[in-house]
């Protein structure tokens, strides 16, 4: 029988010893090594035994914590002033919110002999992002395709 809390269970930070909801913990004692996962019951036990409460801590840093994307844009060797224009909005959109960018110059049919005007088309895009992005991953043939891949400085 668990006996019941004479104190009102807190609004606010963390819950503690009857208060905490899970039906398993991961346990870590006073001294940071953990004792790894248990039902809360024995958990609370064991605190008490020891003289201690058990506290739940919540994970914050994985909350607010951004992960980082890879957003493609695509273009052709041949690309249009406007074309091109339109797609650097967007690539210097995805680097001011943190995602890396891979860079992908589609080749087809008698383009591919001409590999030198899609090199020049990212070399463009490279040096038009240095001031917010870095080269991670300089241009390289894949087939078909020339990749480049850029960062957030």
């Amino acid at each position: 029988m668990m006996r019941r809390p004479m104190q009102a269970p807190p609004m606010n930070g963390p819950r503690f010893n009857e208060w905490i909801q899970s039906p398993k913990v991961r346990v870590i004692d006073h001294e940071g090594e953990n004792l790894g996962v248990m039902y809360t019951r024995e958990a609370m036990e064991q605190a008490r035994e020891v003289g201690l409460d058990l506290v739940e801590e919540a994970n914050l840093a994985r909350k607010s914590q951004k992960t980082q994307e890879i957003k493609e844009i695509k273009m052709r060797p041949n690309i249009d002033d406007h074309d091109y224009d339109t797609k650097m909005k967007k690539v210097v959109e995805f680097i001011e919110e943190g995602d890396k960018v891979k860079v992908t110059m589609r080749f087809r049919g008698r383009e591919l002999s001409h590999g030198q005007l899609g090199m020049n088309v990212l070399q463009r895009v490279a040096e038009q992002v240095q001031d917010v992005a870095k080269v991670e991953a300089y241009p390289r043939m894949e087939g078909r395709q020339m990749l480049m891949v850029l960062a957030p400085k």
